[in-house]
């Protein structure tokens, strides 16, 4: 989009609507983060997002359920209030028509599915070690690039951060020794692959000195309570490590995950070492 306007406002209702989704929102409150009518912003995310500002934030809600239903032991009454549905019976409806299929059916067909994929990795890998350590990250203000799709295509990943890395060198704000991170906000199990996100993303010293450019935002992630792992390998076989971290949490490790993104910290550069030999940080959100 050539408006950077409405690129700007666009992007400041999507930052409004992921932090309050589980809020009720009303039109007053986009039509004043967008300082547009509600049908021209609807018009606009529409084109940008192919979806409604409705159907995202329902889409949003029932995700984080379903993230919630995989992941913990939360009741199905909480977790349908927790996402801002009082009637419990509309909250099963809804859930029903985006998943094929009720909440404590969805709830147990992944406990199987952990069971299954747990003795698989059993059986190709006995007895692994999951080694990790638990970490405090103080908040971190990032300069990041938004990629939407499946977290498959490494080409599209990679154009992000190509076209993140060249425009923060032009504003004289990458180096060798920028610290670069990515977040990960979706669970590719649950959202489609066209709406999955991956926030590329480089460290900077504040927002305050770095002002939002059309898709090129700044953000701080606020302090938290971590457990890290480390994968040695390709960015492709990291889903392998992945598995291993979830399919023992419950058996290995006695902690309650937090609802905030992972983190992923990449400690050399792809282009000159060799796959087998880069090293990532995961950074698994934890309570405390």
């Amino acid at each position: 989009m050539k408006n950077l306007t409405q690129l700007d406002r666009y992007t400041s209702l999507l930052d409004f609507l992921d932090k309050k989704f589980k809020e009720d929102i009303n039109i007053n409150d986009i039509e004043e983060i967008s300082f547009y009518s509600y049908r021209n912003i609807n018009r606009i995310f529409m084109a940008l997002h192919h979806e409604s500002i409705g159907k995202y934030i329902k889409r949003m809600k029932l995700e984080k359920a379903a993230q919630y239903l995989k992941y913990s032991n939360t009741s199905i009454t909480d977790i349908a209030y927790e996402i801002g549905y009082s009637d419990i019976a509309a909250f099963s409806k809804a859930f029903k028509n985006q998943f094929n299929c009720a909440p404590s059916q969805f709830r147990l067909t992944q406990e199987i599915k952990h069971t299954i994929q747990k003795k698989s990795i059993d059986h190709k890998h006995p007895s692994p070690s999951l080694t990790y350590e638990i970490e405090e990250l103080p908040s971190i203000a990032i300069l990041y690039l938004t990629y939407q799709g499946t977290y498959d295509n490494i080409k599209g990943i990679k154009e992000t951060w190509d076209r993140l890395i060249n425009y923060a060198t032009k504003k004289g704000l990458f180096n060798k020794d920028t610290i670069c991170l990515a977040e990960i906000l979706d669970d590719n199990e649950i959202t489609e692959n066209v709406y999955c996100r991956y926030n590329a993303g480089i460290i900077i010293e504040n927002t305050k000195t770095v002002e939002s450019d059309g898709l090129f935002r700044t953000k701080i992630i606020p302090e938290q309570k971590y457990l890290k792992f480390i994968h040695k390998g390709s960015h492709e076989d990291s889903l392998l490590t992945y598995d291993r971290i979830y399919s023992y949490w419950i058996t290995d490790i006695s902690l309650e995950l937090e609802d905030k993104p992972t983190l992923e910290f990449f400690l050399n550069d792809d282009a000159t070492t060799p796959a087998s030999e880069l090293l990532t940080e995961i950074y698994i959100p934890i309570k405390s």
